[in-house]
């Protein structure tokens, strides 16, 4: 059985078991005419993806938790007008490595352009850290911009996502988020979601990025303490079931919205709103690049997006990628 055909037998298997019921394997080898056998290994290899899946003798499998799986209709009823397309996969290894290779390849794709997976195999995060994104348990998204004024117009642009982010949680969910600078978003002092940005083109000229956001949805808590080194929380934990195509099409939206404003009036006019959103004000924290580690008191953003902390009453601006933000402690 070739690689697609053997993904296309384990999702009706997972539309049968999404309502968190026991289903036998006799009754869901009838149905997809399989063996018991075959349906057990096809089993195994959805528990590899990370999905929580219960075998119990005399009654079959079941679902820790019911699952929603991403649909394209279902999203596509959530969009707003006019909106790009959005395309949903299984399986990758990382949304944002894909779109950015068909950038690369001379692709035309419009602004806007969205890539949403049920599972990453290679997620990353900053400085090349894996990102932990098991099957239907996390919202792997990422979304084609273009800045006709070159990447030096890049300048703030993770922060204005954040905020976008924000904003949405917010405004649906009701949830008082913080943000991280300059790429996460925390909840109750833990995070929630992150964004990575690419970008491919010339520092003076067009540029075409890819803007990838990963927000933790309902992770399972044992493989998620193994593969996670700090902190974290999700959606379920904040405000319980949801909808994820909803959610896929709802920050589709609130990332153009942005996007389009942060083109006219750059980044000064989001730095109120992430400032008072900011994870540490006023509070001592430790800056790290490489072995070096720099204190001070954290003020937030300047204009630009950089960072700015105090030290001996001066206040000095930092900004880099490679950067890490922690509190001190």
């Amino acid at each position: 059985m070739s690689a697609s055909a053997g993904w296309q037998v384990q999702r009706q298997l997972l539309q049968y078991l999404s309502d968190g019921r026991f289903y036998s394997g006799r009754w869901l080898g009838e149905q997809l005419q399989l063996s018991r056998t075959a349906i057990a290994n096809h089993m195994q290899q959805l528990q590899q993806l990370g999905l929580d899946i219960f075998s119990v003798k005399g009654k079959g499998y079941r679902l820790a938790a019911p699952l929603q799986l991403l649909d394209s209709e279902a999203i596509a009823q959530w969009q707003q007008p006019g909106a790009a397309p959005i395309d949903v996969l299984s399986i990758t290894d990382s949304t944002n490595s894909q779109l950015m290779q068909r950038l690369q390849q001379g692709e035309s794709l419009p602004a806007g352009q969205v890539l949403v997976s049920e599972a990453q195999t290679a997620g990353r995060g900053r400085h090349g850290r894996q990102w932990f994104s098991p099957f239907a348990a996390s919202l792997s998204f990422s979304m084609v911009w273009q800045l006709e004024q070159g990447i030096q117009a890049a300048m703030g642009l993770s922060l204005v996502i954040g905020v976008a982010v924000a904003e949405l949680l917010e405004n649906d969910y009701q949830l008082a988020v913080q943000l991280k600078w300059p790429n996460d978003v925390y909840w109750t002092g833990k995070k929630l979601a992150g964004i990575l940005i690419e970008l491919s083109g010339q520092s003076d000229g067009r540029c075409q990025l890819v803007i990838g956001i990963g927000i933790n949805v309902q992770l399972p808590p044992q493989q998620a303490a193994q593969s996670i080194s700090q902190p974290w929380t999700d959606l379920a934990t904040a405000v319980g079931t949801l909808d994820r195509n909803r959610l896929v099409a709802r920050l589709q939206a609130s990332c153009t919205r942005h996007l389009e404003r942060f083109e006219q009036t750059g980044f000064a006019a989001f730095q109120a709103e992430f400032n008072r959103r900011q994870l540490y004000p006023q509070q001592a924290v430790r800056l790290t690049q490489g072995q070096q580690v720099i204190r001070g008191i954290c003020h937030g953003v300047d204009a630009q997006g950089n960072l700015v902390l105090e030290q001996q009453g001066k206040k000095l601006a930092f900004h880099g990628g490679e950067l890490s933000l922690r509190a001190e402690v």
